[in-house]
């Protein structure tokens, strides 16, 4: 197994250390004073006019939950749509899919956005920084940015030259996960390498339940292991750069991996007699999802006195396969004579480019301009169909000024005009065909039944823009607002897609006389500070003439077991909350920290919630530091979520209690980092609303305590 090579790091790394740590040559320094008196996101935020919240190293590892999402929810306003224990897609302000962007290293990342049991192929352990952008931002990103952006920050280049690297491994009770992550790096002159391999092996999770109920049938769950739920993830990252003067270059590559079972209740019609216990909590069976994300990218930058000249380039492929034992719904269709238990594949390639510059002659004003380009071609594969393929082309230019009236007052404003086109193939289902004759159904019904994908070849053009402020009344005081219009191309299954999703348990048509989802959003925030107190309320309100989204149509689907056909279409629909942080340095080491949410969604035509709402949080967090040590003790109440969509289960509130250590060791030279979490500790039953699992009445991992072990290490060059 690779993960002894990770433990054996650990023990290269304690003698290694001995003989390759050197003291440092200058015996005695003296600097002035330096008074820190802002965090990087109040600077931050202070030139933005766009809410943001940063997750730095020592938050991600404090707050590490098994997926980058998971993780990044503990920030307000940033929630988690799981799928199992590790998995997971971001939601910002109640909008998820393809209305949030994720960004690694300048590109857009782009897999399979739009399905609810599609996570998010990033390693979350090769991540040292995000920026959380929570409100409209197409004008920088384009379409696939309405509800805000994830942005993966590149790491930052040690100052000394040295060889460095760090050895981690990684340890959960819900589902007996073993993992570990090894990274190698040298910074040397101009030049700075890193090389990341990072590895998981987990096993079925727990859950406090005995059985889950579907439809009013009891499904058994044996020895409260979610059967099937076993996973694999195998990551490899690596980043070239190369700094001279004013010239940045750098190339990162990276493959993602993961193998993941589906409790087979959830992946078709639930059966009580497909979950008996197999006798092995770690083996991976049928029906399981299998995706390998590869990415290449580039970024090359001059800066001269005033201009900065930026090009981002990189190609993806998204390459993701569901595996479920054949099974056919039409007497005439023959299992494929190679890979037969193929239920469907997509092969999605995406090529992008970017081109930003920067002017800042002035101290008032500052310039950003930018032109961006991808291409994409989709392919499928298995027996069984959802998406036609298709090839998507988007182009798109901005222009951005900031104006600093004074030194409390800076104005911003953009525009931003894009052009998409997308073209699909006809897909005609023949073996559909013959079935539907043997059921006797018309030449009519047979003819617009077994055309399962249309021809589309549509092309789109929106603008969006912004005008925004921020005001620095006095020291303590922030205050920032900002209004935006944003957009969205509608993706390949909203336009195109005819068939049953088993992932979700319906038939999907999409609409291919679509328009693109358009909307307008007012984000307010104020921030007061002092030495002991911080507060902070932002507010929004959006607005969507066009909001894209599934609608039962009350009209039966002739296919076999497919139920209700649900048509995408679109609607006026209104988005509302906000959230609110308090953060209080108290006597004694003790920090007291709370945050709030809350999203209010409303079908505008259908007088109805809008589906996937998450339900209002809020967080009380109660910390000790001194030196380095640090515990805390989190009470986490969610509340109960009424307001749902025709056809969508309400789901109940829940009190969490979590805790959690962390203390730095000496070891071999240097601190070795352990972090000791415990998440769930009363084990309480609880449902997330966005999970994939919600559907079938499944709750959340039980109790689950968690160890990563760290150790850093590194070698000054002579």
């Amino acid at each position: 197994m690779r993960i002894k090579i990770i433990v054996g790091a650990l023990l290269g790394v304690a003698i290694a250390d001995v003989f390759a740590h050197e003291p440092d040559s200058i015996k005695e320094l003296s600097i002035q004073e330096i008074v820190i008196t802002q965090n990087i996101t109040q600077a931050r935020n202070r030139q933005s006019t766009v809410q943001l919240e940063v997750a730095d190293k020592d938050f991600l590892t404090n707050h590490f939950s098994g997926s980058l999402m998971q993780t990044l929810e503990k920030l307000p306003g940033v929630r988690s749509m799981d799928i199992g224990s590790g998995f997971s897609k971001p939601v910002i302000r109640g909008m998820g899919f393809n209305r949030v962007s994720v960004t690694e290293n300048g590109i857009k990342q782009e897999g399979q956005q739009w399905g609810a049991d599609h996570g998010l192929e990033i390693d979350a352990l090769n991540v040292e920084s995000v920026n959380v952008w929570k409100g409209p931002a197409s004008l920088l990103y384009g379409s696939d940015a309405m509800a805000g952006v994830v942005e993966i920050m590149p790491p930052v280049p040690p100052f000394e030259d040295q060889f460095f690297g760090e050895a981690m491994l990684l340890g959960k009770s819900v589902n007996r996960l073993l993992g570990g992550s090894l990274l190698l790096g040298v910074k040397k002159g101009k030049f700075h390498s890193r090389l990341r391999y990072s590895e998981q092996h987990f096993g079925d999770y727990r859950i406090p339940a005995d059985t889950v109920i579907y439809l009013t049938q009891h499904i058994p769950i044996y020895s409260r292991r979610l059967k099937n739920t076993a996973g694999i993830e195998r990551n490899v990252n690596g980043l070239w750069e190369y700094l001279e003067g004013r010239y940045r270059s750098s190339y990162a590559i990276s493959n993602a991996y993961q193998k993941v079972g589906f409790f087979p209740g959830a992946h078709g019609i639930p059966d009580a007699l497909r979950v008996g216990d197999d006798g092995d909590s770690r083996n991976i069976d049928l029906p399981f999802s299998k995706v390998n994300h590869f990415k290449v990218t580039t970024r090359q930058q001059y800066t001269w006195e005033n201009i900065q000249l930026r090009w981002d380039a990189g190609y993806q492929n998204n390459n993701r396969e569901e595996w479920s034992l054949f099974h056919t719904h039409y007497g005439s269709l023959a299992p494929p004579a190679i890979d037969p238990d193929k239920e469907l594949g997509f092969n999605l390639n995406t090529f992008s480019s970017g081109v930003k510059i920067r002017l800042f002659g002035s101290s008032a004003w500052e310039h950003t301009g930018g032109w961006d380009i991808q291409y994409q071609q989709n392919t499928i594969e298995g027996y069984s169909f959802l998406l036609p393929k298709y090839r998507r082309f988007t182009t798109g230019a901005f222009w951005l000024t900031n104006y600093r009236v004074r030194d409390v007052l800076t104005v911003s404003g953009g525009l931003r005009y894009d052009y998409g086109k997308i073209k699909a193939d006809e897909f005609a289902d023949n073996y559909l065909a013959v079935y539907l004759e043997e059921q006797g159904y018309t030449e009519e019904e047979i003819a617009v039944n077994q055309v399962r994908s249309h021809a589309i070849n549509k092309g789109f053009g929106d603008w969006s823009g912004s005008l925004g402020m921020v005001w620095q009344a006095t020291s303590g005081h922030l205050f920032k607002a900002n209004v935006g219009h944003s957009f969205r191309l509608p993706g390949a299954n909203e336009l195109a897609s005819n068939g049953v999703h088993h992932g979700t348990f319906r038939h999907e048509r999409g609409d291919a006389s679509l328009h693109s989802e358009q909307g307008w959003q007012l984000d307010l925030a104020y921030t007061w500070n002092n030495d002991y107190l911080t507060v902070n309320v932002s507010p929004f309100v959006a607005w969507f003439s066009n909001y894209i989204y599934l609608r039962p149509t009350g009209e039966w689907s002739i296919l076999p077991h497919a139920g209700q056909i649900y048509g995408y279409t679109g609607s006026e629909a209104l988005f509302a909350g906000g959230e609110v942080s308090v953060d209080v340095r108290l006597p004694l080491h003790l920090r007291y920290n709370f945050t709030g949410e809350y999203v209010h969604t409303y079908n505008c035509d259908e007088h109805i919630p809008l589906a996937f709402s998450p339900p209002g949080s809020l967080r009380n967090t109660l910390t000790w530091q001194k030196g380095k040590v640090e515990l805390y003790g989190e009470y986490h109440c969610m509340t109960s979520q009424n307001r749902t969509d025709r056809n969508e289960e309400a789901t109940p509130g829940a009190n969490l209690l979590h805790a959690g250590a962390r203390l730095s060791v000496p070891f071999a030279g240097t601190k070795a980092e352990i972090t000791l979490s415990a998440r769930n500790l009363l084990n309480i039953r609880y449902y997330n609303h966005l999970s994939f699992y919600r559907k079938v009445e499944i709750p959340e991992p039980g109790r689950n305590f968690q160890l990563i072990i760290k150790v850093p290490f590194k070698s000054l060059f002579k």
